[in-house]
């Protein structure tokens, strides 16, 4: 079991947490977000929180959904900030910009704890020195993850069931000054069924499931009645060699181990590791972020 943090950022810091708020800094400016398992107390005093904040989302009801609009809340600025401004990200040779928003249902475009993630991707793809090296990003957001893969030089698939998610992704493509992502506007689990009937092979696949979403269709997604599934086909997909896979979870109650035994059940042979990202903040207490799993050859 391994506990990681993103210690590559300088555009992104985790001030405070707790009593079920975060407090974080992206580039120039501070918000203050709900953080359902920060259920300690404050380091930072409530009126101190409010002096550095530019803006606080506070939302009525609990948020399932990345892209959606079943979040009641809303955004108030107490400082001058713009709706949407640009981070940057750097490890090593890996150097990225990413498009950061104010939007509705309270997220701003990135998952910081990500970056862990982002560092695994691009140090495998650019050690393997194959032009022609596929990887399969499902639910796959504003499209960090891609980028990176791309940036390594492998081709990329980029598959969401949200077209504001799309079109962001899009941004930050040309923000990198990239180009042909293939864009995938369609529910995860039925495009791998689809590609592993048509024989299909990536070298690697990259999902971060939600716990709870739906389709372009209204297909309904629950991880926990479909994951085993998608692992199942995923497997199909997967290269023998020259290969990566990795098993993001941001699940209240599905620890890592949970989806070790999914991944190994399947991928009886890999050499997995797995644990819990996490944030460190500048005060206060650490911060889980979601579980991992994931390994490479």
């Amino acid at each position: 079991m391994k506990l990681l943090n993103p210690s590559s950022w300088k555009d992104y810091e985790l001030i405070d947490s707790g009593d079920g708020e975060k407090l974080e800094r992206f580039g120039k400016y501070i918000l203050i977000r709900p953080e359902p398992q920060a259920i300690w107390q404050k380091s930072k005093q409530e009126s101190e929180w409010g002096k550095l904040a530019h803006a606080q989302f506070r939302r009525e009801q609990k948020d399932h959904f990345r892209f959606g609009d079943e979040v009641k809340g809303g955004w108030k600025k107490n400082q001058s900030i713009p709706d949407s401004w640009n981070v940057n990200y750097q490890h090593n040779d890996l150097s990225l910009t990413l498009r950061l928003a104010l939007t509705s249902f309270g997220h701003v475009g990135i998952f910081p704890e990500q970056g862990e993630n982002w560092n695994y991707i691009f140090e495998t793809v650019t050690k393997w020195k194959n032009k022609n090296s596929r990887v399969l990003n499902l639910f796959a957001y504003t499209g960090a993850a891609s980028i990176v893969a791309r940036s390594a030089g492998a081709e990329v698939t980029h598959v969401d069931a949200s077209r504001p998610g799309l079109n962001w992704a899009n941004q930050n493509m040309q923000l990198n000054q990239l180009n042909n992502i293939r864009w995938v506007y369609e529910d995860a689990l039925k495009f791998v069924k689809r590609e592993a009937k048509r024989g299909n092979k990536y070298n690697g696949i990259i999902m971060d499931p939600p716990p709870y979403g739906r389709g372009p269709e209204g297909e309904k997604w629950t991880l926990q009645e479909k994951l085993d599934e998608l692992v199942s086909f995923s497997h199909q997909l997967l290269e023998e060699k020259n290969n990566f896979f990795i098993l993001s979870m941001y699940a209240v109650g599905l620890s890592a181990t949970i989806g070790l035994n999914v991944v190994k059940s399947h991928f009886k042979n890999a050499e997995a590791e797995f644990g819990e990202f996490f944030l460190k903040p500048t005060n206060g207490y650490d911060l889980p972020m979601g579980t991992f799993v994931r390994f490479r050859d």
